[in-house]
């Protein structure tokens, strides 16, 4: 445990916990707690993960753009948060799940012959999962949540194997706050559409 996995920890937990509140925040801290985490990874030789790090840079901007285009209106002024995108069909996830089981054969198999990687495969599944999941957070799908809860269990072994204690119980925290950030995106989806019912029922020539 070091000072740096410390720092990392918190800044992470913050990151996550604004997510799930729908914080346009999230993303300039989330892009402070990928450089933390790619240093101590690189040093605990998870590499697989050093890397993810780096693709989590690309994905944290590629949402932070998404959600300020939803969150500005035509004239330029702020509006609500983003609201969550719920309902989407598996047929429309599976692609994305392909990639990722791709991605970990070719990812892992790298790994395993070119470094000393520890645990190269499930190193290099949970890179790739963990990058659907990520991609899905900045297309607002609250399937999402499922998904990181998933990866997350996985990592909290993980970290404990790697004798990296405080970042295993940093992602049983994450489990928390991926309930939680689930329960708030389900809320706010139930939330939009009954304003939108609501709204459709009360325009003009809505009702007969």
């Amino acid at each position: 445990m070091s000072a740096l996995e410390i720092i990392g920890v918190i800044v992470s937990a913050l990151a996550i916990w604004l997510t799930a509140r729908r914080k346009m925040l999230c993303w300039p801290i989330g892009l402070a707690s990928v450089a933390l985490y790619g240093w101590i990874f690189f040093d605990a030789r998870l590499y697989s993960d050093a890397l993810l790090q780096g693709a989590f840079a690309v994905l944290q901007l590629y949402g932070w753009h998404r959600w300020l285009a939803q969150q500005r209106g035509g004239d330029g002024e702020a509006v609500q948060p983003v609201v969550p995108v719920g309902g989407v069909s598996l047929a429309r996830l599976a692609p994305d799940l392909f990639a990722a089981v791709i991605g970990s054969v070719l990812l892992g198999a790298a790994m395993a012959h070119f470094t000393d990687a520890a645990l190269p495969w499930v190193d290099a599944s949970l890179t790739a999962f963990s990058l659907v999941a990520q991609y899905w957070t900045a297309r607002r799908y609250i399937a999402s949540w499922t998904l990181w809860i998933v990866v997350d269990v996985i990592y909290v072994g993980v970290f404990i194997y790697k004798g990296l204690y405080l970042t295993s119980g940093l992602y049983a925290l994450f489990l928390v706050l991926a309930a939680l950030g689930w329960r708030d995106w389900s809320r706010a989806r139930r939330a939009d559409a009954a304003q939108a019912a609501q709204a459709e029922y009360a325009a003009p020539g809505s009702r007969v």
